[in-house]
């Protein structure tokens, strides 16, 4: 946070100096990846409370919505940019091109490195994706920004910096569309990238002694721990504490899902609760 927050000042000084769009645009969008590295941070030690009486789950969900607050960051910002390239695509001005190609060049470096950093848990966790593709993506900013200040210099083209700005742009905003889907559809409790309900019903109903299955329900309780909860109709009787073990097991090893509930039934009990679609 510190070593981004203080590349800001610098690019934002120097891209005001050289009259460079393409790296005040760069740092603004950097302020929003230090907003961003804030969120990311603060919804990581919210996720470590211990639940209470009053927030039976803690503030594990606090990941979700952190990642969804960086997604539209992102997007604004970005949004803001395209504005100002748009603005100076129409009268172009001159720009110092060698203090935006070393400006940025060191902006690629902070940013990589910091990217780096969050490399190895961005597959697992949606919050650390979040601060991730943020990184990376302002890395790609800033190397766009290093490739208008070179060709600037070769060939003079004033209309470069702000096409570059708006390239870049675009290439961000797909990348991080699926960030704020994802997030979104996490933060109204629907079904994680990656689990089947289909599946996971299918497997249940599999299981010795089950004759049916419903109230079948799979959320995110932050953006690394699934929940599930499930009646299992067995007739039989209850089949005791082993047979949970082993299914939770199970749902943990195929599907990745470490929270679950099971009401086992005799005979299947009605509660009004619709069946989705997929499921028949």
């Amino acid at each position: 946070i510190f070593l981004n927050l203080g590349f800001v000042v610098v690019e934002a000084l120097y891209g005001w100096q050289a009259g460079s769009l393409a790296l005040l645009a760069d740092a603004g969008h950097n302020l929003s990846d230090v907003a961003g590295l804030i969120l990311a941070w603060g919804a990581a030690l919210a996720g470590r409370l211990a639940p209470t009486r009053h927030r039976t789950y803690g503030w594990q969900r606090a990941s979700i919505l952190a990642a969804l607050a960086n997604a539209v960051l992102l997007l604004v910002a970005l949004g803001a940019l395209a504005v100002a390239a748009f603005q100076r695509l129409q009268a172009p001005e001159p720009v110092a091109g060698w203090t935006v190609i070393v400006v940025a060049a060191i902006g690629v470096l902070i940013n990589g490195v910091t990217a780096a950093l969050f490399m190895a848990g961005s597959k697992d966790d949606l919050n650390i994706r979040g601060a991730f593709l943020h990184m990376a993506g302002d890395a790609l900013v800033s190397l766009g920004v290093v490739a208008a200040g070179v060709l600037y210099l070769r060939y003079g083209w004033g209309w470069l910096d702000p096409a570059v700005s708006l390239a870049i742009a675009a290439v961000i905003v797909v990348g991080s569309w699926g960030l704020f889907r994802q997030s979104l559809h996490l933060a109204f409790d629907g079904v994680p990238d990656g689990i089947d309900l289909v599946d996971v019903h299918t497997w249940l109903a599999g299981l010795p002694g089950v004759k049916d299955v419903h109230d079948l329900h799979i959320w995110a309780l932050g953006t690394s721990d699934t929940a599930l909860s499930a009646h299992l109709v067995m007739p039989g009787g209850h089949p005791g504490d082993a047979f949970l073990a082993d299914v939770a097991q199970g749902l943990e090893q195929r599907f990745g899902i470490h929270h679950p509930t099971l009401q086992i039934e005799l005979d299947g009990m009605d509660d009004g609760c619709p069946r989705p679609a997929a499921l028949g």
